[in-house]
């Protein structure tokens, strides 16, 4: 406080400004930051004289802020003024005070650029991570990376506010992006257990066949090489005709019974020859076979992929829109 002298009017009014630089502090509710408002109270009263000594009044109902000096983090949206009357216990006269209430609201523009649009950007990339082919080998890698990323954005996130023990809005969302960029690169790794289902592998089984490469392969629009997702599929289990695959069928020949050849100018009687063609053919059996398996694990893995790029996506797109209109 200063100095400053008291004026004496002639029908006995005393008029005593004093002015004062006083500091307080007031509690600080972080609960929806950086979209978040505070309110001060400042309580000004008289412990030395009582209500009827003292009779403190508001005159213009509302805190004068035409020195207020503009901030850069804060708006005031006003300072209201009450007058309150206390009658403590132990004493019978009343004690009355003038409090003040200092309504401010965080402006959230310079946090929604730094921070907010950021972690929105880097958590879209998350569900892409599903689409990024599973040879290229940096499937986990990015899912790792983005998982840094926000990290970094949540310790800014520490270091800009105060201490409190409510979870801040902001913060959940980075914790709730966070779990679910964990959940995407433990479904990855999984996905890329199946892609990599060697040939050694055993078959798919019926169940999944019928429900993730028919049904959800189709919901998905993931198709195999040559068709689209629209054509429709050939039953499984259905042999094409042998003309069809473009072996000649054999078709008897001219003068003669089909397939009749001189006994011994036919190469058809010799044993040793049947077996290495046997032989032979089972190997390409089952190498064919065994392609075939690891091709149906590949498109299992696609298609389990695709849908959970979907479901992720639609998942950072609510997370999002729950935090906007909780915000609003």
């Amino acid at each position: 406080s200063m100095e400053t002298n008291v004026v004496l009017s002639s029908d006995g009014r005393i008029q005593w400004d004093s002015p004062a630089i006083t500091k307080s502090s007031c509690r600080v509710d972080v609960s929806y930051f950086p979209f978040d408002g505070q309110s001060c109270p400042l309580t000004f009263g008289s412990w030395t004289y009582n209500g009827n000594q003292i009779d403190l009044r508001h005159l213009l109902g509302t805190g004068d802020l035409r020195d207020f000096v503009r901030n850069v983090e804060w708006e005031v949206l006003g300072m209201p003024a009450t007058r309150n009357v206390i009658t403590y216990g132990c004493c019978s006269e009343p004690y009355p005070d003038v409090t003040y209430t200092l309504l401010l609201r965080r402006r959230a523009s310079f946090y929604i650029f730094n921070l907010l649009l950021p972690c929105l950007m880097v958590s879209f990339l998350a569900p892409l991570g599903f689409y990024l082919p599973a040879d290229s080998g940096e499937k986990v890698s990015l899912g790792v990376t983005v998982l840094l990323a926000l990290t970094v954005f949540q310790l800014l996130v520490a270091e800009s506010m105060p201490p409190a023990e409510s979870v801040p809005l902001i913060g959940k969302y980075y914790i709730a992006t966070m779990t679910m960029l964990t959940a995407s690169t433990a479904l990855t790794i999984f996905i890329m257990n199946l892609h990599h289902c060697g040939p050694g592998a055993r078959p798919v089984p019926p169940w999944a066949r019928r429900f993730f490469l028919h049904h959800l392969a189709r919901i998905c629009c993931v198709s195999e090489v040559g068709e689209s997702c629209q054509s429709p599929r050939r039953a499984p289990g259905r042999r094409v005709a042998r003309g069809h695959l473009g072996v000649p069928e054999e078709r008897p020949r001219a003068g003669g019974a089909a397939g009749a050849c001189p006994r011994e100018r036919c190469l058809c009687h010799h044993r040793r020859l049947l077996r290495n063609v046997s032989y032979i053919c089972a190997c390409f059996r089952r190498h064919r076979a065994a392609q075939r398996r690891a091709g149906d694990w590949k498109r299992l893995a696609k298609v389990v992929d695709r849908f959970f790029m979907g479901v992720f996506f639609f998942m950072v797109f609510l997370i999002s829109l729950l935090v906007l209109a909780k915000a609003a």
